[in-house]
C-alpha cells in the first residue's frame, strides 16, 4: 500500500454512469480535471464496476453476465466500452494517458474469483493449481453473481491475488477499490490483498467497500487498508446525510495519518447518466450540499466526487475549489463532535498554528438560532472569527451567535 499523510481526492465514475462507464466518458472527466481541478488537488479518476462487461447498461447488474477474461481467470476491461484495451493492452493506454495529465488512475474491483474463471478452472498464473483449488462457494456476494471467495487456507490463494495485482501493477494502477470486503468483514482476504499489492511492487491506495465496515476491525483496518467505507452506499437523500453524523461520531477517533474511514462519494451535480440521457441534478439542496462539504472536510473523509464533472454548474464547481474547505479536509487534525443538543451539532478540528475550526450544524428542519463559547475549545478571552462559506469576519469575539438555515451549517475559522 501507500503511506497517505492526506485523504485521496479524486472521481469516481459510479453515481454518474453505474456499471455502464466508457472510455471516453473517463477520459473526458480526466481532461475537466486535470484543467479544472488539479491544482486544487483532486487528482484520482477511478473506473467503477463491471469494466470488464460487455453489456452492462446501467446501474443494474446482469444475471449470469459473461466477462472478459485471460487465460489465468483475470478480468480484462471490454474492447467495445474500452477501445485502447484491444489486444490484451488491458487498463495500460487509459492509465498512460491519465498520467500524461498528471492525475492518478485507480480501478474498482470485487473480492474474489469469477465463477466464470471456476467454471472453466482456469490456473492461477505461475502455479500449477486451478481455480477450482482456491474458490471458496460457501462465502459469495450476495449482490452480484460474478464473483465468489477465495479460501486463504488453500495453496494458491495468494498467488492469485498476488496474480492480478501484478497486472494492474502492469497497467499502472494507483488506486485499488475493493468491493464486497468491509461487510460482511473478511480478515483474511483483506490481508491477502494488502499483501499483494506489496507484492506487486507498485505504490497503490487500498479502499475498501462497502459499508458499515465493523468498528470492532477499526484496528485491523488501520493497519491493513488506506479508506474503508462507514456506509452503504450513500446518495442524494437528507436521512442518509443526517445519518452520517452518528457514523462520524463513531469513527473519528480513527482518523489518521495513513487511514481515513470514508463517508462515500459525493453524490454532487450531475449524477444518474446511465438513467437518463441528461442525468439528473443532485437532489441536495444548496444549504444540505455546502452541510455535506463541511462534515466531509471537518472529519476528514476522502473526497470522491460522483457526478459527471463535464457538466458541473457554476455552483458545483465552486465547492470542488473552495481552498478553505479542502484545506480543512487535507490540512486539519483532531476532528471531533465537541456536542449535540437536539438539532444542533457541533464539531471542531485544529488547523495551523493557533487555528481552529468549528462547525455549527443545524440538522433540523426550521431555523436554528445558537450560541457557541469559543473559549471552549480554545482557551482565550477573545478572537477573531472568519465563517467561510459567507466570507464574514468579525474580530473581538468573545461568544459565537449562528442563525443556522434548516439543514445547514455556519463554519468558522477562529484565531
Amino acid at each position: 500500500m501507500i503511506t497517505l499523510q492526506k485523504p485521496p481526492m479524486g472521481w469516481n465514475s459510479w453515481d454518474c454512469y453505474g456499471a455502464a462507464v466508457n472510455e471516453e466518458q473517463v477520459r473526458e472527466n480526466a481532461r475537466y480535471m486535470a484543467k479544472n481541478l488539479k491544482t486544487y488537488g483532486w487528482e484520482y479518476i477511478v473506473v467503477d464496476i463491471q469494466w470488464y462487461e460487455p453489456n452492462a447498461v446501467s446501474h443494474e447488474y446482469n444475471r449470469n453476465a459473461d466477462l472478459v477474461m485471460d487465460e489465468f481467470g483475470r478480468l480484462m476491461p471490454t474492447a467495445n466500452r474500452f477501445p485502447s484495451a484491444a489486444g490484451g493492452s488491458g487498463f495500460r493506454p487509459l492509465a498512460e494517458y491519465i498520467h500524461s495529465l498528471g492525475l492518478k488512475f485507480g480501478i474498482h474491483i470485487l473480492r474474489g474469483i469469477p465463477r466464470q474463471a471456476v467454471r472453466r478452472n482456469t490456473v492461477v498464473k505461475g502455479t500449477d493449481c486451478r481455480a477450482a483449488e482456491i474458490v471458496d462457494f460457501g462465502d459469495v456476494c450476495c449482490w452480484n453473481g460474478d464473483m465468489c471467495g477465495i479460501d486463504m487456507s488453500r495453496r494458491g490463494a495468494q498467488a492469485y491475488y498476488d496474480s492480478i495485482f501484478q497486472l494492474y501493477a502492469e497497467w499502472g494502477v494507483d488506486y485499488v477499490k475493493v468491493d464486497d470486503i468491509a461487510r460482511p468483514y473478511h480478515r483474511e482476504e483483506v490481508e491477502a490483498i494488502a499483501g499483494a499489492i506489496e507484492n506487486s511492487g507498485r505504490e497503490m491506495v487500498l479502499s475498501l467497500s462497502p459499508g458499515a465496515a465493523p468498528i470492532a476491525e477499526a484496528e485491523h483496518l488501520s493497519k491493513w487498508a488506506n479508506m474503508w467505507r462507514m456506509t452503504d452506499d450513500f446518495w442524494d437523500d437528507w436521512g442518509l446525510l443526517k445519518k452520517m453524523f452518528d457514523y462520524c461520531r463513531d469513527w473519528f477517533p480513527y482518523v489518521g495519518s495513513g487511514h481515513f474511514p470514508d463517508c462515500d462519494m459525493l453524490p454532487l451535480g450531475c449524477i444518474r447518466v446511465c438513467n437518463k440521457e441528461n442525468g439528473e441534478k443532485t437532489r441536495f439542496t444548496v444549504e444540505e450540499q455546502k452541510l455535506l462539504l463541511s462534515l466531509w472536510a471537518i472529519f476528514r473523509s476522502p473526497l470522491m466526487f460522483g457526478g459527471d464533472m463535464t457538466r458541473n454548474d457554476e455552483f458545483t464547481l465552486s465547492l470542488m475549489q473552495n481552498r478553505q474547505i479542502l484545506d480543512i479536509n487535507q490540512n486539519g487534525s483532531g476532528g471531533r463532535e465537541v456536542y449535540r443538543k437536539g438539532n444542533e451539532i457541533v464539531w471542531a478540528a485544529n488547523g495551523a498554528e493557533d487555528t481552529v475550526y468549528l462547525a455549527h450544524f443545524n440538522v433540523g428542519d426550521e431555523e436554528l438560532a445558537a450560541e457557541f463559547d469559543p473559549a471552549f475549545i480554545g482557551g482565550r478571552e477573545t478572537f477573531h472569527i472568519r465563517e467561510i462559506w459567507s466570507g464574514e469576519e468579525q474580530n473581538g469575539v468573545s461568544r459565537i451567535k449562528s442563525v443556522i438555515p434548516p439543514h445547514g451549517v455556519k463554519l468558522y475559522q477562529i484565531k
